[in-house]
């Protein structure tokens, strides 16, 4: 189910380090970064690619080859001037997809403002669930619920389209169970079995993490 990207990480306390984890015990490509050697050193345990180095220097940023990173997680958020500096920096070297973790409204405005795609504040996002994110294709929003439940928010998939719930029969397929549906902005626990789904539908599942890579 993982999607094939390279994944870069500013930063490695808690936060970046459980990011990084979590998308490197999934396959995934990761370059993680920090000034300072200590915290490298202990990342580097469980993180395969680890770097001592200045992300706010452009020569630095040139170096680490940031601009053939697919999604870039900035997780210095105990300096702002660190993280705007770092998020200029990867926009103006094309990454794709930058997100920054933010301790407040007003910072993550002003890191929106000059490049940044995605904030994300660490009393309300765990790292794992970042990552997990990051690697579901087509889930637009993946919440634990135990180590056997998830509640996911998805994307209908192009075969779906035209067809009505009741003949994908996706709890027989694939062990979710679909508990509401958003649409037009608007979400509904009401889902008529036999209306055919449009494209433009989101589903909340309820389903065991462990059998999501089934979803194709």
């Amino acid at each position: 189910m993982s999607i094939k990207k390279s994944y870069a990480v500013f930063g490695l306390g808690k936060y970046g380090v459980s990011v990084a984890k979590e998308l490197v015990r999934n396959g995934a490509e990761v370059l993680a970064v920090d000034k300072c050697e200590a915290a490298v050193n202990a990342a580097s345990q469980y993180i395969p690619l680890c770097k001592c180095a200045d992300v706010t220097d452009e020569e630095v940023i040139k170096q680490l080859g940031i601009a053939n990173i697919d999604v870039v997680i900035i997780s210095m958020a105990e300096s702002f001037e660190a993280s705007v500096l770092a998020t200029t920096l990867c926009k103006e070297s094309g990454v794709k997809h930058i997100i920054v973790k933010c301790s407040n409204e007003m910072h993550s405005k002003i890191l929106l403002n000059i490049g940044a795609d995605e904030i994300v504040f660490p009393e309300s996002e765990s790292g794992i669930r970042t990552a997990k994110n990051l690697l579901s294709a087509g889930f637009v929003d993946i919440i634990e619920l135990s180590k056997d439940a998830s509640m996911i928010e998805m994307e209908v998939k192009e075969d779906w389209v035209g067809k009505p719930l009741i003949k994908l029969d996706l709890r027989k397929k694939y062990g979710i169970n679909v508990v509401a549906m958003r649409q037009n902005g608007y979400i509904t626990t009401y889902i008529d079995p036999e209306m055919p789904i449009t494209a433009d539908m989101q589903f909340i599942v309820i389903g065991n993490p462990n059998k999501l890579g089934k979803i194709k």
